[in-house]
C-alpha cells in the first residue's frame, strides 16, 4: 500500500511541486493551504508523514507540529524560509524530525522522506526485539521504551536514536554513525547539531521519568549510554 503524505504551505506553487515529485516517487499526497486544515484532516485520517511550512495563515507550522506531536509520533518534515538557527532548533524541540530551508531541491525532499520512512520499516520487529539497560526496557516489537513501568513518549527520531545507543551500551557511538543510522543520510547532508538536539530531548524525557540512565557526550566524537547505578 502506498504511503500517504500530508503537506501544508501557503504557496500553491510549492505545494504543486511537492505533490508532483512525491507522486512520481510513488506516494499518495494531500495538500493544504494552512496548518489548521492539515491538522483537522490528520485527526480524521492520520497519514504516514507530514510536511509543514513554518509561516502560514492561522496557526503557524511550529505550533501545528507541537499539536501533532501531542497525539501522534508521525514523522514531520519542517520547511522554513528563515535561516536562523533558532527556527531550526525550535522545530526539533517541538518534535520535528527533519527540516529543509527554502528554496529547496524537490529531489532532496524525496530523499529525506524516503529516509524517514525507511527508519520506520527498520524499527519493525527484528531478531532482537527487547533490550534492557539500567532501568530502561526498549521494545522493538511494541515500539516502546519504558522506565520503571512508565512509558516514555518518544518521537520516531528519538526512538531510533535511543535504539542505536541501546545496541551499543557502554560504548561510544559517533555522530556520523547516528546520522547514518537514524536519518539514513550522509553526515555532510545534515548538520550534526540535529543529533545533539535530539539527544537533548531524550535526556530531558529520561530526567522527567526519573531514569538513572544518562546519555553521556564523548567530546569530539559522539555519545554513549551510562547507568548511574553502576
Amino acid at each position: 500500500m502506498e504511503k500517504l503524505i500530508y503537506a501544508a504551505d501557503d504557496e500553491q506553487d510549492i505545494l504543486d511541486v511537492i505533490q508532483d515529485f512525491l507522486q512520481n516517487a510513488g506516494f499518495a499526497v494531500r495538500t493544504f493551504p494552512t496548518g489548521d486544515q492539515l491538522f483537522e484532516a490528520f485527526r480524521k485520517k492520520p497519514c504516514d508523514l507530514v510536511i509543514l511550512d513554518i509561516m502560514m495563515p492561522g496557526t503557524d507550522g511550529l505550533t501545528v507540529c507541537k499539536q501533532l506531536r501531542s497525539i501522534s509520533n508521525v514523522p514531520i518534515v519542517i520547511l522554513t524560509a528563515k535561516e536562523s538557527e533558532t527556527d531550526h532548533m525550535r522545530g526539533f524541540m517541538l518534535g520535528g524530525d527533519d527540516y529543509l530551508i527554502k528554496p529547496f531541491s524537490p529531489s532532496l525532499l524525496v530523499v529525506r522522506i524516503k529516509a524517514l520512512l525507511r527508519r520506520i520499516e527498520m524499527a519493525q520487529p527484528a531478531a532482537v526485539q527487547t533490550r534492557f539497560f539500567g532501568d530502561l526496557t526498549f521494545s522493538e516489537s511494541d515500539h516502546t521504551v519504558t522506565c520503571k513501568n512508565k512509558e516514555l513518549s518518544l518521537s520516531m527520531t528519538e526512538f531510533s536514536l535511543l535504539g542505536c545507543l541501546m545496541e551499543h551500551t557502554g560504548v561510544a557511538v559517533s555522530r556520523n554513525e547516528l546520522l547514518d543510522r537514524v536519518w539514513g543520510i550522509e553526515a555532510d547532508d545534515i548538520e550534526t547539531r540535529v543529533t545533539d538536539e535530539t539527544v537533548r530531548r531524550i535526556r530531558q524525557k529520561l530526567k522527567n521519568c526519573g531514569s538513572k540512565v544518562k546519555i553521556a557526550a564523548v567530546w569530539g566524537y559522539g555519545y554513549k549510554l551510562e547507568d548511574e547505578n553502576e
